[in-house]
Order: C-alpha cells, then sequence, then structure tokens
C-alpha cells in the first residue's frame, strides 16, 4: 500500500521527497495504532470484572462470545437449587404415606447405603443426596457412624450413573453372623429389580406423585443373607430379587435468586434447557417454579433414547424449552452438538469427569467451582466460583456491555482517519501547491495523546440501558458493520475534515496566502503556516472530544457513563499539548499574529506580514 501511496504521489507531480512524506503520511493515518491494545484491555477489563462476581473467564475471547449467547444448557441440582437437600417425605408399601415407626427402618437403610465421611467437627463431606440421607437419620434419633458403618461394610457397588442405582452388602445388626444388601436408587431402575410379587405398580405411582411436587425421589430396597458367606461378589446377583421398603422424597429448594435470572434470559431473547439425570417430573417442577418453560415447556423423560431427528426437532422449536430428564454426559455432548449445528451460541453447564467432552464441544463451557471436578474445571471456558444460574446471565450481561464498548471506541478512533487523510490529499492532488496541512509527528501526537487513552476509558463504560431488552446479535454478524464505517468515516470524519481544513485555509487567507507561495523556514510565511497547522492540529483536539460523546446505536446516556471517559480526555489532550511542545512537532513562534493595514486600493503583500508578528496560535 505504501508503494502505491508513493507512485500516486510522483503521478500527480510531487517530488520524490514530498511523495515518500505523502506515502507515510497515509499510512500513518490509515493504521489505528491504539486498536488492538485498547480491544486487549476492554475483554481484560470485562475478565476482571467477571472474576469480581463469580465468573472466572480462562479465554479473552469468551468473553465477546458471552455476549452472543442465545442458549443455556443447565443442570438442576446445585445450578438452579441450592445443592441442600433435605427428607420431605416417605413412603412405605404397607402405611403409604402415614408416619409410624415402620419408617425408621427406611431412613437408616437409605442412610447405611452411602459413602459420606465427617471430619474432625462432624460435618458430612460426598454427595448431598446421601448427606441429607444421614442427616435424615439423625433428626430421627437414630444416628449413623461412618467408621461403625464402613466397619459392617462387606461390599460396595458404588453408584453408576448408567444404572443409576448404588449398593452395599452390610452386616445385619439385628441378627449377627448374617448380611443385607441394601440398594438404593432412581424408582424405575430399583422397581424394575424387584421379586414378582413385590407391588411395583403403586410405588410407581407413589414415586410419580412426589416427583410431580419438585422432589427427588430414591427407591430403598433390601435382600436379606442367610450367612455373611452367601454374600455375591458381582454387581448384578447383588441388585436382584429385592424387597422394596419404601420411597424416599428429598427437596431441594431453587435459589431465590434464579427466577429473576430466568425472566431477564428471556427478556434478552436466550432460551434455557434444563439437561439433567434426575426424574423428568421433579425437573419438570422445579423449572417451572423458576420460569423457566415459557411459553411452553416439554419434557424429554428418556433423553438417554432420543432419536437423533426428534432431537433437531426439538431444538429448532422456538416456542419451547426443554427439559432433558435422565440425561448422560453423551446426552450432553448431543445436545450441544445439535445446537452448534442449528447455528445456536451455546453455553453448557457441567460439573463431572464425564462431562468434560460437552464443556469443550459447547462454546462457552461453564464448570463448577464448587461442586465441579478440576477435569471439568480443566476443559470449560468459564469455572462458576458460586455455582450459580444467575452468575450465567451476569456474564451474558458483561459479554455484551464488552461487545458495545468495542464498537463504541472503533468509531471514535475509526473517526479521526478521514480528517486525517483529507490534509494529505489535498496537498497531494494540488502537486504542493497547498502546503501540508498537519505533519506526520503530528498525526502520531493527535493519535497517542487524544485516541488511546478516551479509547481505553470507553472500553470501561458501564452497560447501556436496556442491553439485556435486546436480542442477542446474530453470529455472524461481525464487529465492525457497514452502519459503523458510514459513521465514522463518512459522516463524523467528513464533518471533522471539512471543519479542520476550513480553520488551517482561514489562517493562512488572514496572511495573505496565495496557493504556490513558499511556506519553508526562513520565508515570510513560515510561521503563518505553522500557526495554520497548529490550527488543523487544535480542530483535530477539539472534534475528538466531540466524536467520542456520542453513541454508536442511541443517544447521549446519563452523565454517569462519562466518569472514567472525561478525565482520560481530559489526560490525552494533555499529552498531546505537551508532544505538540517538542520542537520537532512545530516551528519556534511566541508572538500572536499581527497584520499591517494595507493602503486603501491594494490587497495584502507577502511583505505586510513581519516575521515577528506570527506566533503558533
Amino acid at each position: 500500500m505504501g508503494v502505491v501511496f508513493l507512485v500516486v504521489g510522483v503521478a500527480v507531480g510531487l517530488p520524490v521527497t514530498d511523495s515518500l512524506m505523502f506515502a507515510i503520511g497515509l499510512l500513518v493515518a490509515n493504521v489505528p495504532e491504539g486498536l488492538l491494545p485498547t480491544i486487549t484491555l476492554a475483554l481484560a477489563v470485562g475478565v476482571r470484572a467477571l472474576a469480581r462476581r463469580g465468573a472466572l473467564v480462562k479465554r479473552l475471547s469468551a468473553v465477546e462470545t458471552l455476549g452472543s449467547t442465545n442458549v443455556i444448557c443447565t443442570d438442576k441440582t446445585g445450578t438452579l437449587t441450592r445443592n441442600r437437600m433435605r427428607l420431605r417425605a416417605l413412603w412405605t408399601p404397607g402405611h403409604g404415606a402415614e408416619p409410624g415407626p415402620w419408617a425408621q427402618e427406611l431412613v437408616r437403610t437409605a442412610a447405611l447405603c452411602t459413602t459420606v465421611t465427617q471430619d474432625a467437627d462432624g460435618e458430612p463431606h460426598g454427595d448431598p443426596t446421601e448427606a441429607a440421607l444421614v442427616a435424615a437419620a439423625d433428626e430421627r434419633g437414630d444416628p449413623v457412624d461412618p467408621d461403625r458403618r464402613d466397619a459392617g461394610r462387606l461390599a460396595l457397588f458404588r453408584f453408576d450413573p448408567r444404572l443409576r442405582l448404588m449398593s452395599v452388602v452390610q452386616r445385619d445388626e439385628r441378627a449377627p453372623g448374617r448380611a443385607r444388601i441394601m440398594v438404593k436408587g432412581a424408582p424405575e431402575a430399583v422397581l424394575a429389580r424387584l421379586r414378582p410379587e413385590g407391588g411395583g405398580d403403586r410405588a410407581r405411582a407413589a414415586a410419580q406423585e412426589l416427583a410431580e411436587g419438585g422432589m427427588r425421589v430414591l427407591a430403598v430396597a433390601v435382600r436379606d443373607l442367610a450367612t455373611v458367606t452367601e454374600r455375591p461378589s458381582r454387581r448384578q446377583d447383588a441388585e436382584s430379587r429385592l424387597t422394596l421398603l419404601g420411597l424416599v422424597g428429598l427437596y431441594d429448594p431453587p435459589r431465590s435468586e434464579v427466577e429473576a435470572a430466568v425472566r431477564r434470559c428471556h427478556e434478552a431473547g436466550v432460551r434455557v434447557h434444563v439437561v439433567t439425570g434426575d426424574n423428568g417430573a421433579t425437573a419438570a417442577a422445579v423449572a417451572r417454579e423458576v420460569g423457566i418453560g415459557l411459553p411452553r415447556l416439554q419434557v424429554v423423560a428418556t433423553s438417554e433414547t432420543l432419536a437423533d431427528d426428534e432431537l433437531d426437532r426439538l431444538l429448532t422449536d422456538d416456542d419451547a424449552e426443554i427439559v432433558f430428564a435422565r440425561s448422560s454426559p453423551e446426552t450432553k455432548l448431543k445436545v450441544a452438538d445439535a445446537l452448534r449445528a442449528h447455528g445456536r451460541i451455546v453455553a453448557m453447564t457441567g460439573d463431572g469427569v464425564n462431562d468434560a467432552p460437552a464443556l469443550h464441544r459447547a462454546h462457552i463451557g461453564v464448570a463448577m467451582g464448587r461442586s465441579g471436578t478440576d477435569v471439568a474445571r480443566e476443559a470449560a471456558a468459564m469455572v462458576l466460583t458460586d455455582d450459580d444460574f444467575a452468575t450465567i446471565v451476569t456474564a451474558i450481561e458483561s459479554g455484551r456491555r464488552v461487545y458495545d464498548n468495542v464498537r463504541k471506541f472503533i468509531v471514535y478512533i475509526f473517526a479521526h482517519a478521514t480528517p486525517e487523510i483529507v490534509p494529505f490529499l489535498v496537498f497531494a492532488l494540488s502537486a504542493g501547491a497547498v502546503p501540508l496541512p498537519l505533519t506526520v509527528l503530528q498525526i502520531l501526537a493527535i493519535d497517542l495523546g487524544t485516541e488511546t487513552l478516551p479509547a481505553l476509558a470507553l472500553g470501561r463504560e458501564r452497560s447501556e440501558p436496556g442491553i439485556m431488552e435486546r436480542p442477542p446479535r446474530p453470529p455472524h454478524q461481525g464487529v465492525i458493520s457497514r452502519d459503523m464505517l458510514v459513521r465514522s468515516w463518512g459522516y463524523l470524519g467528513l464533518t471533522s475534515a471539512v471543519l479542520v481544513m476550513v480553520g488551517y485555509f482561514y489562517v493562512l487567507w488572514r496572511a495573505s496566502w496565495q496557493p504556490g507561495d513558499p511556506t519553508e523556514a526562513g520565508s515570510p510565511l513560515h510561521h503563518a503556516y505553522v500557526t495554520a497547522t497548529t490550527a488543523t492540529f487544535a480542530g483535530h483536539r477539539h472534534l475528538s472530544g466531540r466524536n467520542r460523546l456520542r453513541r454508536p446505536h442511541r443517544p447521549r446516556s446519563a452523565p454517569r457513563h462519562r466518569r472514567a471517559l472525561e478525565p482520560a480526555a481530559a489526560c490525552g489532550h494533555r499529552l498531546r499539548a505537551g508532544l505538540h511542545r517538542r520542537p520537532r512537532l512545530r516551528a519556534p513562534a511566541s508572538a500572536p499574529l499581527r497584520y499591517r493595514s494595507p493602503p486603501p486600493g491594494r490587497r495584502p503583500a507577502h511583505h505586510d506580514v513581519p516575521r515577528s508578528g506570527v506566533g503558533h496560535g
């Protein structure tokens, strides 16, 4: 490009030296020197602001991506809810929901079929569901000591997310020398392993009723062994021919701030899907309680068996939000892939090791800081230190704010290009008859002194009113649009260029300058030329302040948005003024411009303007 400018300068009749100056000037005027550091700093400021509000962003580019997110796939437990489960309801085959001593065995058996540990202070550590079962046994006066429980344990088959079961072989405390197999898990999984006469139909109806109340339902079943030596060595042998003890209903209250956060998502055009391993009725009840499912909620009870074409049909339905119940990590991955294939920008939450592929595949993988695993945090682009859904919405708002601020200072910086280019074009098109209105060093002083600091301040501005009331920007929309270029280069830039050039020619005209008159050092018009270039320089300074206060997308907002902008602009002006005092940026001159009055009928001549009477203004 520089070679092209040099050739153009020679072609219009400029000497090689002036053509070289013309080419360098256009290159300096066209290159926004402060754009890259300003964008980087704006993203870094957004990352720091999010960290203060509970969201640790691992990549700067993720801040901008958050602003275009239009789908959130969230877990239920711990994200929408408080992850503080408490036992709320019990059901036994013989007595239903009636309280009585028969419920004591149900609660104690459920508490024994856990892996919860305790620290020195007696605080439980482990899965919140199991901790709630241990706490329920303690509240009913039958506490379970973890050390004693483990001492009497003969075998342990840990919870399998595919089977949705956990089982243990425990010594029978009531009959020494005998053992009991204890199983707990999803009702449909446990009821399928009962003896034929186990009465599963009534239990299924009771489990559905409890789930519709928003509770997590677990079924507890046992099988007695005659001797300790009969304990099975294989899991499938242990989890068969069971006798149902009953159902336990655990309630995890939703977070108080989630309902307002979901409402903000809907106002911002962001859809919220729930991907959970819990029962469909339970997840749907919680989703409705926090406002998910407007205008319509679609529940997929067995998402693992969902076909790809059915998944595509559900995700392209813009009227429904979906609850993917009984989902596995593979389900999360399928949902993320399908949403990406349909052009959605996806934020996916997860906390387990197996969630890592889905977190990596989503545009914004969100890991839980408190309950998540190290593998999930490593694969995610953002980590929630509070495990709160509302923090995701805050991050989306911050991403939109950063995007808006980037567009603001792009308009601000690009608006300087036209008034910096026009003086060089006038100089070249006049073949040097019009002296250069701006020098290259003056342009650098403008860029360094006026553009950079105020642009950095624009990157720190607060959110515009109504930022979460507009739909997400389309994924294909770039940061720089045609309207922005028309506004910055055409309207703002051209207006600034005309005004500064009018000031430049006015100062020369007052000194009786004519095109082609010499203005180099030692000539009578040299000081007038220095004053004219200073007027051009000062015009850039004033007009840049005007350009910076108007937003590219809405009228000027409240004065509080300019608390950081105005001091930065003042510092920039002081810096540029200091740079302009350098001898290399201007010729020495001190006195104001004065003129002799010419005799009547005669136009002013060059010698009517004394050398000592022209200052830099």
